[in-house]
């Protein structure tokens, strides 16, 4: 059984996808929802204070976005080895 995502109620948490969890820091791709549009939306939230503190979030909105980053990071990624 997973942990729920700390995210705000406000959203209708639709799937998620965890990428990286440890005693401090929490990332996860998630697939929300409101006003009845989905989005998917990337968090990463810090563990401060006994709970889950949200320090970023990038969102999604539709497949024109996820193709320019997509196309932005394929650009970038052979570069990571120097």
């Amino acid at each position: 059984m997973s942990e729920k995502l700390p995210i705000s109620d406000f959203y209708k948490l639709i799937d998620h996808v965890t990428i990286f969890k440890s005693d401090k820091w929490w990332e996860a791709i998630a697939l929300i929802e409101s006003y009845g549009k989905r989005s998917i939306a990337m968090y990463m939230w810090q563990f401060r204070d006994g709970k889950w503190k949200r320090k970023h979030k990038f969102q999604l909105r539709n497949v024109d976005e996820w193709n320019k980053v997509k196309e932005a990071v394929d650009k970038l990624v052979p570069k990571l080895r120097g």
